[in-house]
């Protein structure tokens, strides 16, 4: 390994200043002391970060021998510990996959304490070998089969610091040669010969049977990350720009897509976009096999009887008006033109007065004589709703739905029904229909919004007062 080669991709790849500090994962192997040392011969204000994952009954003494490394350079040290195995079954991760989680969240929390302007990681070119392996036995598209890259930002993590991979066109020869002429004493985990692990077994196993076809393997594997890496920036650009065109609304636990627009594209496309669809969901869901893209895929193509979908890490898809959402299995996905309250509430209505819920203004408002006739020609407003004053019970209540409530809707004769076959009838979203506001006289549902008051308070030719409903939606914002 060439300091001089080293510097420039700090420059270059990872745009990396000296003035500024920069944080270094330092497990203790090979690589990470490798990379530790070389940054400190470059000169850069470091901060050596080493994590305990607890593991192994050695692990207390790794970190003791981090810090000396740490001390012996002059350089400050920080580290914590977690039991990852705890982890791993609490959250029912891998071992892997909860190793990786609490030590990233441990990193990007020092940098942030520590105002660092990078995360420097001692991945290398053997690691992105069997990164690319690893997506291609998964099943991964070119997102996966590109691999790693030298900078990159994870917004789940922050959406400012960078994690970098200043080591990622280095072999692990050169790095034990580095260590070799440098003195350079690194911990030895024997975890790392454990080929229950699945990035052991490729790296074991499967890349020394590959080099049977073709000694250089990992070279060629490493070229074609590369090559991939600048094919996915141009589809990376063509994606963002399909994204806006077919994403509607996007919320924190759904993604809402337009059917029409999304069918214009090709195959390949829609592929992408589902991914990104994903992605947006489950930042940390690291491989998207190609059988959960397919699924989604037919559904929208050709929808369930039922119109809905489970489809991957508790995701779920459902079509809708000629739109797609993906959203969380329990997420409550309401249409910003529904007028909602919280399931259960309950608000007192004045006559005259008003109630907001959820943006919506109600008011109601008392109309006599002349002024009743005027008015009365906007019956057919499903925003308004006009009740006899003298047959409502006052105050008028405001409420969500409860088991058993029935209605009587205006137009059919005083006939009292269920209120969800009302609302089947009319064909009211199901998701709409917990939260929709209900206006009570007594006991007695008097409007439904939207649609129309009740029977038992219509307004007749002895009618002489009578209360006005308005349903007023949020204002546009600017």
């Amino acid at each position: 390994m060439e300091l001089e080669k080293l510097r420039k991709v700090l420059e270059e790849e990872c745009a990396l200043t000296q003035e500024v500090p920069l944080l270094v994962g330092v497990s203790g192997g090979a690589d990470s002391l490798c990379l530790l040392d070389a940054l400190h011969r470059l000169d850069l204000p470091l901060i050596v970060a080493h994590f305990d994952h607890g593991l192994r009954p050695e692990s207390a003494a790794d970190a003791e021998r981090v810090r000396a490394e740490a001390q012996a350079r002059g350089l400050p040290f920080v580290t914590d510990r977690q039991d990852v195995g705890a982890l791993a079954r609490e959250k029912s991760f891998s071992i892997e996959e909860a190793a990786r989680v609490a030590r990233y969240g441990f990193l990007y929390d020092q940098a942030r304490q520590h105002a660092a302007q990078g995360i420097a990681v001692a991945h290398t070119a053997d690691d992105q070998v069997e990164t690319v392996l690893m997506h291609l036995l998964r099943g991964a598209g070119i997102s996966g089969l590109k691999g790693m890259t030298y900078r990159i930002i994870h917004p789940e993590w922050d959406i400012e610091i960078p994690l970098l991979r200043p080591l990622l066109n280095v072999w692990r020869t050169e790095i034990e040669a580095w260590c070799a002429e440098h003195d350079l004493q690194p911990v030895q985990d024997a975890s790392n010969d454990d080929t229950s692990f699945f990035r052991n077994r490729l790296r074991h196993e499967l890349i020394p049977y590959l080099g049977g076809y073709n000694p250089r393997i990992k070279e060629v594997l490493w070229r074609m990350s590369q090559s991939l890496t600048g094919d996915h920036e141009v589809l990376e650009l063509a994606i963002e720009v399909a994204w806006d065109e077919v994403r509607l609304r996007e919320g924190d636990d759904f993604v809402e897509l337009s059917e029409r627009t999304f069918g214009l594209y090709p195959l390949g496309m829609q592929r992408s976009l589902i991914r990104r669809a994903i992605s947006c969901l489950r930042p940390l869901l690291r491989d998207i096999d190609f059988d959960s893209v397919e699924r989604a895929l037919a559904f929208v193509a050709a929808p369930t009887d039922s119109g809905y979908m489970d489809l991957i890490a508790n995701l779920v898809m459902w079509v809708e008006n000629g739109h797609f959402f993906l959203a969380e299995r329990h997420a409550r996905v309401i249409d910003p033109g529904w007028p909602q309250m919280l399931q259960g509430m309950e608000l007192r209505l004045d006559v005259p007065g008003e109630v907001q819920m959820g943006g919506w203004l109600l008011t109601a408002t008392v109309h006599t004589g002349v002024e009743l006739a005027e008015l009365t020609e906007v019956l057919d407003d499903p925003w308004q709703a006009w009740l006899d004053a003298d047959l409502v019970t006052l105050p008028l209540a405001v409420r969500t739905r409860r088991p058993g409530d029935r209605f009587r809707p205006l137009g059919m004769g005083g006939h009292s029904m269920k209120l969800s076959d009302f609302w089947v009838n009319e064909g009211l979203n199901r998701r709409a229909r917990d939260g929709w506001p209900l206006v009570f006289s007594g006991e007695e549902l008097a409007s439904v919004p939207g649609f129309r008051p009740a029977h038992l308070f219509r307004l007749t030719d002895q009618t002489r007062r009578a209360v006005q409903l308005r349903w007023f939606p949020p204002k546009p914002e600017g």
